[in-house]
This record gives structure tokens, C-alpha cells and sequence, in this order.
């Protein structure tokens, strides 16, 4: 093991010997370099004459650019053209950390890592799972779940994804999750929650949410060391009142000594960014302290600079400006609204009873999508072909569960589109 890796690895285990037991191999392994060209490059800062770094620089020491890109781009070259740091540029990262403890205030005074800029969710997802996952592991998912999942953390790291039910009488089946963390006994668990939920665009009562944190506390008491990705892809869009709109995360990060959080976001979803690719990746936990934090982001930041060396430095320079920006939250909100028109749109074209004949409603109440279960006896598949031959409508069929994206309509093509898929299933039948 590197010694690098290994002074990391005292700081964890003497802060929260628990964490240590729940990384995997690589990341017990993983680690930033201090030294190496990294740290030959750090200590040359400030130089007359720099020849460390393998980037380009014009005479004056400005970056080297093209006119023909720095003529498209509005921002300093300095902020555009260099790489980013593999943690992440120090700006974005504090203000995405304060906006979270914004947009959460039961974390109030609570401590948290300051997040480590990802390369947007997917890459966040795969970076937890290089962190924690190791082949053969179980990883807790709801039966409706991100296929993504799949293919980063069953494929790629060669996880096992234990399903459970995710709901039960039109709310979510806690008996399911509870059972689902029992299974297997007493040991480490890896478990997802992903709410707003993709596929269902379900989130949470805030009687729930409370019910799960109990949940997961309860069978941390009995000695499992557990970690929760709480993936908040679709963070902020709530429609309905009663639900809770701060993160699961905020219920977890100082839950129990044996329980460590691990909050995956960003701006994809929620500012309608979703070609930026910038996620983050924040840390909580019972007793977590600023030199376990540290420890913690520097072995993230390593798995990154080990993966794609960095994210994009004009992304996250972009999104910063847009954060500052006094009009954001105006324009936030008028996105928001129209999200909330769409989805109002769906609810009140699904109040036609003839529906139930073909499908009906799976719970849903955030996020960009929900889903209608079709009756027994009919073909998703049949279905989605038939709405696009016949229909002009393109849906998501997920083993006889169709998938609406009514993020991507108009709210004045909602009854329209169920209309079709009401026909669609008629014709099946024919």
C-alpha cells in the first residue's frame, strides 16, 4: 500500500473505524498525491519560470487558446482553458456546500464534507461504488430503479443489486426495505435512495422519510455498518404539499456512528444543465470531524484523478457565474412552474376512469417522470411500438411499467398522450 494511502487510512480509522471496514479494497488503496508531479507542480507556483504542468501557455502566461473557441466564451481564459483541480475548483465547491445546507435547513449547524466535483451523477454513482464495492457485494435497490445502477455498479464493479419492493397500497413498502436490510445478517450493507425516484417520480412523506432513517438506524444499533447513497439527481422538484423536499441525506448524516451518508447531486436536473456534467460527491456522518472530511474527499479526489484526471473546468466556471448570478433563483423558479404545469397537466388527464381498463397510476409526486402499470394480459413492448407507429408517442417500457417523461412535453400534449396509450392498448388486443 502506498504511504499515502495509508496516512489517509490512520485518520479514518482512528476518527471512525467503522467507514474503514465499509471501503472496498480500491478504496483503502486510493489516495491523492502530495508528491509525484502533482506536488512538484504545487510547490513551483508562484515561479518566474514555470516548466512543470503539461499544458500550453502563451509568452505573456495566460493559457494558450484559439481565438475561434475564446471568441464563443464569455469568461476569463484562466477560467475556461486550464484544467480544473480533481477536487474541484475550491469556488464551486464551497458554494454548491452552502447551497445545499441552503436548500436543507434541517442539516443546520451540522457538519458535512465540502463535496468533490464529479463528473456529473453517473460518474458520482461510479465513483462511490469504486470507493465501497467490491465484487460480490449486495447493493440495496427498489425494484424500480435508475438502470444505470445496473450497468456502473453490477457490471462495472460486480456488485449484486438486491431488489426490494418499493411500494405497497399506492405509499412506499417499508416492511420491504426493512426486510431487505435484514437479509444476509449482521455485516456491511450498500443501499441507494434515490428520490425524487427515477423511474416513478416519487418522493417521500416526511412521515416516511422519517420512518426509513428509523429503519436504517435501527439495524445499524444491531451492528450492520451501512452506507447510503443517497442519489438526489432530481433534488428540489416537489409538487405536492406533505412531501418532504429536503434530502434524504439530511435524515442520515448524523444518524449513527455505524451509518455513513453519501449525497450524490448536482446542477444536471436541477438547473437544466445536463451536457455540463458536473456532480458532486458529500460525506456525513455521526461524529464526522474536519480531518476525517479531509481524509475522506482526498481519497475521493484520488479516484477521480485516477479515472478522468478532472472535470470540466468551463462547466463548473459557467455554473458558479450562473449561481452568483441575482437573477438565478427568478429563473429557477419560472423553470420550476412549468415543470409543475406539466405534471399538473398529467394528474388531471389520468382522472378519466376508462383508463383503469389498460393501466393505472403508480405513486407519483416529484421529479421528471411517472409510470402507469399496465393491466395483466397486455405487452409493453407490443405497446411502445404501437405508439410509435400509429401514435407519433415515444414512452419508456420497462417490463410492462411504462415510463412518461413529462419533463420533455408540453402540459398540452398530456391528455393526448394518454389517449394514445389507452388506444395503443386496445389495438393490442385486436
Amino acid at each position: 500500500m502506498n504511504p499515502q494511502a495509508e496516512e489517509l487510512n490512520i485518520v479514518i480509522r482512528e476518527k471512525n473505524p467503522v467507514v474503514y471496514e465499509m471501503l472496498s479494497e480500491r478504496g483503502k488503496n486510493i489516495f491523492f498525491p502530495k508528491k509525484g508531479i502533482l506536488g512538484q507542480t504545487a510547490e513551483a507556483k508562484g515561479v518566474r519560470i514555470n516548466a512543470t504542468i503539461g499544458a500550453a501557455v502563451e509568452d505573456n502566461g495566460t493559457p494558450m487558446r484559439l481565438e475561434s473557441l475564446e471568441n464563443k466564451i464569455g469568461l476569463d481564459p484562466s477560467l475556461v482553458f486550464p484544467y480544473a483541480p480533481s477536487f474541484g475548483r475550491p469556488d464551486i465547491r464551497a458554494k454548491w456546500r452552502s447551497m445545499i445546507y441552503e436548500k436543507n435547513p434541517r442539516l443546520a449547524d451540522k457538519l458535512v464534507s465540502l463535496p468533490v466535483v464529479t463528473n456529473a451523477l453517473t460518474h458520482g454513482v461510479s465513483m462511490a461504488g469504486y470507493m465501497f464495492v467490491e465484487q460480490g457485494d449486495k447493493v440495496i435497490v427498489p425494484d424500480l430503479f435508475w438502470g444505470n445502477y445496473n450497468l456502473i455498479l453490477s457490471h462495472g464493479y460486480g456488485a449484486e443489486l438486491q431488489k426490494y419492493k418499493l411500494f405497497e397500497g399506492g405509499q412506499l413498502d417499508l416492511v420491504a426495505l426493512k426486510a431487505s436490510l435484514e437479509e444476509g445478517g449482521i455485516g456491511k450493507k450498500v443501499m441507494i435512495l434515490n428520490f425524487p425516484n427515477n423511474p416513478t417520480g416519487y418522493s417521500p412523506t416526511v412521515a416516511e422519510a422519517e420512518q426509513m432513517a428509523a429503519i436504517i438506524k435501527e439495524s445499524a444499533g444491531k451492528g450492520n455498518k451501512i452506507v447510503v447513497l443517497c442519489d438526489d439527481a432530481y433534488f428540489g422538484l416537489v409538487y405536492e404539499t406533505g412531501i418532504e423536499t429536503q434530502s434524504i441525506f439530511t435524515y442520515l448524516n448524523d444518524l449513527h456512528e455505524n451509518v455513513l451518508a453519501v449525497k450524490i447531486d448536482g446542477p444536471t436536473k436541477e438547473d437544466y444543465v445536463w451536457g455540463f456534467r458536473v456532480g458532486f460527491i458529500t460525506y456525513g456522518i455521526k461524529g464526522g470531524d474536519a480531518d476525517f472530511y479531509t481524509a475522506m474527499e482526498a481519497k475521493t479526489a484520488g479516484a477521480v484523478r485516477g479515472n478522468i484526471s478532472n472535470s470540466a473546468n468551463i462547466s463548473q466556471s459557467l455554473l458558479f457565474a450562473a449561481f452568483e448570478d441575482p437573477a438565478y433563483k427568478a429563473q429557477k423558479a419560472d423553470k420550476y412552474a412549468i415543470m409543475k404545469k406539466r405534471y399538473d397537466a398529467v394528474k388531471e388527464a389520468l382522472k378519466d376512469d376508462k383508463y383503469q381498463e389498460c393501466f393505472t397510476a403508480l405513486p407519483y409526486n416529484s421529479g421528471y417522470f411517472m409510470c402507469v402499470k399496465l393491466a395483466d394480459g397486455l405487452d409493453g413492448e407490443t405497446i411502445r411500438k404501437i405508439l410509435i407507429e400509429k401514435y407519433s408517442i415515444g414512452i419508456i417500457n420497462l417490463n410492462n411499467v411504462i415510463r412518461v417523461a413529462f419533463s420533455a412535453m408540453a402540459a398540452g400534449d398530456a391528455k393526448e398522450l394518454f389517449e394514445g396509450i389507452y388506444h395503443a392498448c386496445l389495438d393490442s388486443k385486436k
